[in-house]
């Protein structure tokens, strides 16, 4: 029977229904959304009102007719992220600026992340992206929740909390996520919503870009942030998004979702082995060299773990037997699908954001949480084929058999047998639901759950409980245990009593040295009387046992997280000095400092948690090379370069190109720009003076 609908307040903004969001193909794609994007108006537009959006023609729009957005547009943010101050739209006139309406609950959102990564490395010197977070949840209106997504889903643009939804209604947004543009004269040029636009984005951006260099209105001096990505975490865990307990070998598996790996200890958190260079990536190999790409749900059926590759688009199987991880089901590349019936061979077929799964006793079949297309999906590893199972695809909550069943964002599964039989439980995000779906036939029924805008912290009669987009469930003799993520709780559901009370938490975040205390835990699991929580925001895994109802942080011995990739810093805009000839010690296996001053220009200060990055080349020793960074920057650093025990001096002298490089900010502006000098030094040989080479900029 379906569900009552969904209604939504006057005040929130709607989310569009999955019909809307689905994508035409091939060139029809790019005409279609050429035609969609463009918008024009015939009256100024002042301060608090929103931008009209009466479409036109790409030729009308490219003809210059298009109004003055507000250069305060920005203002009614009431905070910023990755930016060391608050940005206005004046700041960034010679860019063009493309607008990222979002909320981190979204698959949809997330979807469009890899699109604006693309734009922003193609168009690294002309276009801005600046992300709008504007909630659904009562949890994303918070600043620092949306931080720790910023950095999870390794955003580098800037991120403005819309909490009071006043940018998205200046702008006219009505669903989650919507793309604006705004030209190089901070002109607005139109709208879109959903996903899949990146070769209209590509297209459109081409030919701001061309008609702005045209008339001279181009700004290409490169603008440099500050995110929070980039901040080092030394951590062994990093956002890790599931957790499963094998209780008959005595291994917990951890997904160490924002390392790209699988780390493997015993019950007690001793280090037995690591799934994952940590690397992100999509490579098949041994446990070393292969790579994941943001995975979250992972089973294990006998010796091999099969694990939601999420944003691979993909399941992969590893062999804990032959140590060799290898794909068994997608293409890498997130796939759309319509109609009821899907169905394929499973290495071919694509796949659009699994988040879990779960194995079926006496079958060669798991179930997979298909978050990215609303649905339920089945694969059946001894026949190689994987399909759709349940679900109609609409984002919705609708009880029914499985041609008729909605669900929204399924992020959790785990099977079990109650009193009507055997079936999945599924944690049904975006309505902050917990379905339950029949074995037999995959019809769908609600334990928990009333709509898309209808959540909250609620413990009673399931009738009446409230959920905040709960991500994970586990099942264990008659008991649902539930990661009510956003309420920062874990929940225990007596399928039964028909009744649901928190268990770990008491919905503060704490600080992360309190082990009852939780940060939007995305998944659990049982063995035995414990249950292992993963902490997500927390970065560790919590063992709450459940006889004595005690937690305790789980120690991870002999765990590390993954070696840094060192890559060769660049300077962009450098300019060139030639030093004076220095004399300085070359005794093979010594060192020399390098202590360099790169003032301040005034007005200017040091980007907030950058650092000096430096680069030292030989040209007349080829193999002689250091790098690195120096944090905190200063206008003085220094750094040392050590000589090989084998160095032999040139006898015209040591020549060397050094590089250093600095982000220095406007004090009154958000975004940095980089501040490079290059010196060519040649070393003279002399034993007795000083190991220090001084280098002044100007």
């Amino acid at each position: 029977m379906p569900r009552d609908p969904v209604v939504s307040p006057p005040s929130t903004p709607l989310r569009p229904s999955t019909t809307t969001r689905r994508l035409l193909g091939g060139a029809a794609l790019v005409a279609a959304l050429l035609a969609a994007w463009w918008f024009g108006v015939a009256n100024p537009v002042w301060s608090g009102a929103s931008l009209p959006s009466s479409p036109v023609s790409a030729s009308a729009v490219m003809s210059q007719e298009r109004v003055q957005v507000d250069p305060n547009a920005f203002d009614g943010g009431i905070a910023w992220i990755n930016t060391a101050n608050r940005i206005k739209l004046s700041d960034l006139r010679g860019k063009i600026v493309l607008i990222d309406f979002w909320t981190y609950c979204c698959i949809n959102c997330h979807h469009v992340i890899p699109d604006l990564e693309y734009l922003e490395k193609k168009y690294p010197n002309e276009l801005v992206v600046i992300g709008v977070h504007t909630a659904k949840f009562d949890a994303e209106r918070d600043t620092e929740n949306i931080r720790r997504k910023v950095a999870e889903y390794r955003i580098k643009h800037p991120v403005v909390n819309d909490a009071d939804q006043r940018i998205w209604s200046y702008f006219g947004v009505r669903s989650w996520p919507t793309l604006a543009l705004i030209d190089a004269q901070g002109r607005f040029v139109g709208r879109a919503s959903g996903e899949g636009h990146r070769e209209a984005l590509d297209e459109v951006i081409g030919k701001l870009i061309e008609e702005a260099r045209k008339d001279g209105t181009l700004n290409e001096t490169p603008l440099v942030f500050t995110p929070e990505s980039d901040k080092p975490h030394d951590g062994k865990l990093l956002y890790p998004g599931k957790v499963l307990a094998d209780a008959q070998g005595g291994r917990l598996f951890i997904s160490d979702t924002g390392h790209n790996r699988i780390v493997v200890t015993n019950l007690e958190g001793k280090r037995l082995d690591v799934i994952g260079s940590g690397a992100t990536g999509f490579a098949d190999g041994s446990f070393e060299t292969a790579s994941f790409n943001r995975q979250q749900g992972i089973r294990l059926v006998g010796e091999t773990l099969y694990v939601a590759d999420t944003e691979n688009h993909a399941i992969r199987a590893a062999n804990l037997t032959t140590r060799t991880v290898a794909t068994v089901a997608g293409t890498g590349k997130q796939t759309y699908h319509r109609g009821w019936g899907v169905r394929g061979p499973a290495k071919t077929t694509g796949l659009n954001s699994p988040w879990d799964l779960v194995k079926i006793p006496d079958e060669d079949r798991l179930i997979i949480a298909m978050a990215g297309p609303h649905q339920i999906w089945d694969y059946d590893f001894s026949k190689g084929e994987i399909g759709l199972w349940s679900g109609t695809g609409r984002e919705d909550i609708v009880d029914g058999p499985a041609n008729q069943a909605n669900y929204a964002q399924p992020s959790g599964i785990d099977f079990g047998v109650d009193d009507q039989g055997p079936a999945v439980y599924v944690a049904d995000s975006e309505v902050s639901g917990i379905r339950r779906v029949d074995l037999k036939t995959g019809t769908a029924s609600t334990l928990i759950g009333r709509g898309l805008f209808v959540f909250g912290d609620v413990d009673g009669p399931l009738a009446q409980a409230r959920l905040q987009h709960c991500l994970g469930v586990a099942f264990d003799r008659g008991v649902l245990y539930v990661a009510d993520t956003y309420n920062n709780k874990v929940k225990q559901l007596d399928l039964k009593a028909r009744t649901i009370i928190t268990l770990v938490g008491d919905g503060q975040p704490g600080d992360g040295e309190e082990p009852g205390r939780l940060y939007e835990p995305g998944g659990v699991s049982v063995a035995g009387d414990m249950l292992y929580i993963a902490d997500t925001n927390h970065h560790r895994v919590v063992a709450f046992d459940l006889k004595s109802r005690q937690a305790r942080a789980l120690t991870l011995e002999g765990v590390e997280p993954p070696a840094r990739l060192r890559v060769k810093p660049t300077f962009a805009l450098a300019k060139t000095l030639d030093a004076a000839d220095t004399p300085a010690p070359l005794t093979p296996g010594g060192s020399l400092r390098f202590q360099v001053t790169l003032p301040l220009p005034e007005g200017m200060e040091f980007g907030p948690d950058t650092a000096i990055q430096y680069l030292i080349e030989s040209i007349n020793q080829p193999k002689l090379e250091t790098f690195g960074e120096v944090r905190p920057p200063a206008e003085t650093v220094a750094f040392d370069l050590t000589l090989p025990t084998d160095f032999v001096a040139p006898a015209e002298g040591l020549r060397l190109v050094v590089s250093v490089g600095a982000f220095v900010c406007q004090k009154s502006q958000g975004f940095c720009q980089p501040r490079s000098r290059i010196f060519n030094v040649r070393l003279i040989p002399n034993a007795e003076a000083p190991a220090v080479v001084e280098l002044q900029a100007d």
